[in-house]
């Protein structure tokens, strides 16, 4: 039979209630006492239940996350170093799916709020006042979106497309399309202001084509554009747009990157394996989950010390399918 908090009163010769805030209160019992219950407890392999946990604690030991597309490597990646973090912490994770749809996304996170502690969102779609609604009924911390007053872990999107347009110039490109991603990503805004500080700086045209869906069929559309626009190089939003990117280009026979340059955004695993292997920038989605997560805890925590902001670093990965402009090549 599992030990049960009643045994380890008999063992600890105290109470129930005495064991109880021992485990979830500890400033509230004498430290001798609480040692001597904490050793019992660990001597009979005593573990609260979870309901019984939620009872002492207030707590549900669930925090969840809700990501814009399952189906994207990109955050798959990140709800396993979520779901890492919460597990170091003892938490388990609650997943849900937007599918790009703001709404969706604003419901899902509502009803989460009677499951979970806590609640990390990951590239929201919703407007500004929508997430500050929300987290006056939830905590909430944010991975890739800064909202004023609010914890958020933060990937350096407009840095790495600084790389990318500053790597594109290096190879003589000067004229790029850069293949837009949804209108009311934070992370479309971010790569759009590095783009259009970089393109000044090096003296390279772009031009904006989209939005498109950041899913491999928004690629398949927007590269039949980007090749009309007469183009040397195209810039995706992000990876899953540029594979759909090569394999349209693949089909009209224009080769990458003999005809046409092309880069992505994210460094998900398919981008090392594909054909040509894709030129992109890596994002720092372990330290990110960790990050949010850290985050998030240390607001339950509620001590006064929880940083509210993780900025994190991204860097350009040069692959197969950049290289100069045809006009540039050497002979």
């Amino acid at each position: 039979m599992p030990v049960t908090i009643r045994d380890v009163a008999e063992q600890a010769r105290v109470s129930v209630a005495t064991v109880s805030r021992a485990l979830s209160s500890p400033h509230l019992v004498n430290h001798v006492t609480r040692a001597r219950v904490l050793a019992v407890a660990s001597e009979l392999g005593y573990r609260p239940s979870p309901a019984a946990r939620s009872l002492i604690t207030g707590r549900t030991g669930n925090i969840g996350i809700v990501v814009p597309d399952l189906g994207n490597p990109f955050f798959t990646a990140v709800l396993k170093s979520v779901q890492a973090r919460a597990r170091e912490a003892g938490y388990a994770v609650l997943v849900g799916d937007s599918d790009e749809d703001p709404a969706a996304e604003e419901e899902l996170v509502r009803m989460m709020a009677k499951q979970v502690d806590g609640v990390v969102l990951c590239s929201p779609g919703i407007k500004d006042s929508q997430i500050i609604a929300l987290a006056e009924h939830n905590s909430l911390t944010l991975l890739n979106r800064r909202v004023r007053g609010m914890g958020a872990a933060l990937m350096d999107s407009a840095g790495g497309m600084r790389q990318i347009v500053a790597h594109l110039a290096g190879l003589g490109h000067r004229r790029c399309a850069y293949l837009a991603g949804p209108r009311n990503s934070w992370s479309n805004r971010e790569r759009r202001r590095g783009l259009r500080a970089a393109a000044k700086q090096h003296g390279v045209e772009i031009l904006e084509i989209g939005p498109f869906p950041p899913r491999y069929d928004g690629g398949l559309d927007a590269a039949d554009q980007a090749v009309d626009a007469d183009v040397t190089a195209i810039i995706a939003y992000n990876d899953i747009m540029a594979l759909g990117v090569l394999a349209r280009l693949r089909d009209r026979g224009i080769d990458v990157p003999g005809q046409l340059s092309v880069t992505g955004f994210d460094d998900v695993v398919f981008a090392a394996v594909c054909a040509p292997p894709l030129t992109t920038v890596s994002m720092p989605v372990l330290e990110a989950g960790r990050g949010a997560v850290n985050l998030l805890l240390g607001q339950l925590d509620d001590d006064g010390s929880a940083r509210t902001q993780v900025d994190l670093a991204t860097h350009l990965i040069v692959r197969d399918t950049t290289a100069p402009p045809p006009g540039r090549r050497k002979r």
